[in-house]
């Protein structure tokens, strides 16, 4: 049998490369999407009110109010499976590096575990670690200075002065009475529900509303599904509240 020359064995050697190359390029999945729920520090957001979203270049949690982080290949440490209590309590464990995230972050999924994490391997996403940093690069740097709250801190500050003081106006009063029949439940807290629901409205149809309150760069349509829940349940106590008090 004759034997190959070191041209031929070199060229063989590359045209095999290019095989595995090739393999291992339609192995990988473009994106991952996932719905779920997600837990960023002590903030819980349950199903379906968190989107997990991969590619080769970025890893996004979107969890709504409670936050949306985006994370790029360098910024992970390790993604490992998580579980609280089995099957409604289990997900993905996030360790990064960025110093404006709370570090513990979480992905709530109903799927394996180990299934995710296999997923998010099939984008490239953890084994991109060597990519040069483009203008998308810079966006999503600039995201994470701001941090993952997606409100403005006045805007933040406001809404949770307004909210005690309404519900203080009508507890104070009625403990100092001394009642002992009857609700608290007055006009003070009819009015906290009632800044919510229009609140929610007005930055669901109003994008003047949405940039008085949300950070520069947040999307509102990562809020939108969040935005339509917090309107309709709100709605609906604030007619109760409004029924219960005109009944008095």
């Amino acid at each position: 049998m004759r034997q190959l020359t070191r041209t031929e064995q070199k060229r063989t050697i590359i045209k095999n490369n290019n095989k595995v190359q090739k393999n291992n390029t339609l192995n990988m999945n473009e994106k991952f999407t996932l719905t779920g729920g997600a837990r960023i520090g002590m903030a819980n957001a349950s199903y379906p009110f968190a989107d997990l979203y991969v590619d080769k270049e970025m890893l996004k949690i979107n969890a709504s109010i409670v936050g949306n982080l985006m994370f790029q290949p360098k910024d992970i440490i390790s993604i490992e499976p998580y579980t609280f209590i089995p099957l409604i309590g289990q997900g993905i464990k996030i360790n990064h590096r960025i110093e404006n995230y709370n570090p513990k972050v979480i992905f709530w999924t109903f799927k394996d575990p180990n299934s995710v994490i296999g997923e998010i391997k099939k984008t490239g996403f953890l084994q991109n670690l060597n990519s040069e940093i483009s203008s998308n690069d810079l966006e999503i740097i600039k995201k994470q200075n701001e941090g993952g709250f997606p409100l403005k801190k006045s805007v933040a500050i406001f809404f949770i002065v307004a909210w005690n003081l309404l519900f203080l106006s009508d507890i104070i009063p009625f403990f100092l009475k001394g009642e002992t029949e009857g609700s608290p439940i007055g006009i003070g807290m009819n009015l906290a529900i009632g800044l919510i629901f229009v609140s929610s409205i007005l930055a669901i149809v109003s994008e003047k509303f949405r940039k008085i309150i949300l950070k520069e760069n947040i999307n509102f349509d990562d809020l939108k599904k969040f935005a339509y829940f917090i309107a309709l349940v709100s709605g609906i106590i604030f007619v109760t509240f409004t029924i219960g008090n005109l009944n008095k």
